[in-house]
């Protein structure tokens, strides 16, 4: 049975812009744009290489690895599996780096191959193919993206509770562990880790930048340098994290008003991506001798390139627009 290639070009392209529209002109409300977070890590491994240890993340890492087979370390120890693997801890996700990569393959061979079977044609089993094997890659960076949303949003109640706990006269490390057990994850789980690297034997700077490691986050890094600052030159505590509970709330309370305001613009941009496929629908139905003349041509088709490829641009010239880092 012989399939239209009109339906194929459609919905791939209806796919492409579902998928550039959902990834590219969200506004986070929490969080920092990943310039920020580039800045971020750079940061952090400077301050980790002043240190004379080794950071706490290589030696759980190393512990880590030790308690698999000889064939999983193997896998495990491949390049870039070490920061997917970090990726995947941030995401909430507990499976194996390499599992992940396996299983992007498998599912890209098997989109690949059905579609190729069911279409005929070979680009669009590229694409199906392209499409799985990033599939599992963009739901473990969507679950890393609102778990790091959701332990900003819990932070400044969390910097509250250590707040009074400290005016209660109880120390440091032990309002870290009224933190764990009053929320709930992902901050609760993280101070809880932060709790037992204290009572371990580690530090306060090293259990703290190992917290950092773990969330990399600018609210998160205010939280912390206001502690170690306070560590080794003094001062009260308490007073400087009321004052940081209250910045990263009137931070929260912008950037909520900045998606307001943007909800327009994202809205605008939904529509004038998704037009042109409402259009071919209507002509589909309304004059479908019309489609194939655009589908099956070769200036049609260099058309249809032309027209994804100046969708692709637009999404990326609103995303600018929309675009407010704060």
């Amino acid at each position: 049975m012989e399939i239209e290639l009109g339906p194929v070009v459609f919905f791939s392209m209806v796919g492409i812009a579902v998928f550039l529209l959902s990834f590219g002109i969200t506004v986070p409300v929490f969080g920092e744009s990943r310039a920020t977070r580039k800045r971020l890590q750079k940061r952090l491994r400077k301050i980790q290489n002043e240190s004379d240890k080794p950071p706490i993340s290589n030696l759980l890492r190393e512990k880590y690895l030790k308690q698999l087979g000889s064939l999983e370390r193997y896998l495990e120890e491949l390049p870039g599996m070490e920061k997917l693997a970090r990726i995947i801890e941030q995401s909430g996700h507990t499976i194996l780096a390499y599992r992940v990569v396996l299983a992007s393959l498998l599912l890209a061979a098997l989109a690949g191959v059905v579609v190729f079977i069911v279409t005929k044609y070979w680009w669009a089993g590229v694409i199906a193919a392209s499409a799985g094997f990033v599939a599992p890659y963009l739901k473990i960076y969507s679950d890393r993206r609102r778990r790091m949303e959701r332990f900003d949003e819990q932070l400044p109640e969390a910097i509250d509770i250590i707040k009074r706990a400290l005016q209660a006269g109880h120390p440091f490390s032990e309002s870290l562990h009224i933190v764990s057990e009053s929320l709930d994850a992902p901050i609760g789980k993280e101070f809880a880790i932060t709790f037992a690297d204290l009572n371990y034997g580690n530090d306060l700077r090293r259990a703290m930048l190992g917290l950092l490691e773990r969330v990399p986050s600018i609210t998160l890094m205010a939280f912390i340098t206001s502690v170690l600052v306070q560590k080794e030159t003094g001062g009260n505590l308490a007073e400087v994290l009321d004052k940081i509970s209250r910045v990263i709330r009137g931070r929260f309370k912008f950037q909520r008003k900045v998606k307001t305001l943007s909800a327009e613009g994202r809205l605008s941009a939904w529509i004038l991506t998704l037009v042109p496929f409402g259009l071919f629908v209507m002509i589909y139905f309304t004059t479908p001798d019309y489609l194939p003349i655009l589908a099956e041509s070769s200036t049609g088709r260099q058309l249809i390139i032309v027209a994804c490829v100046m969708m692709i641009l637009g999404i990326i010239w609103i995303r600018r627009l929309l675009k407010i880092e704060v």
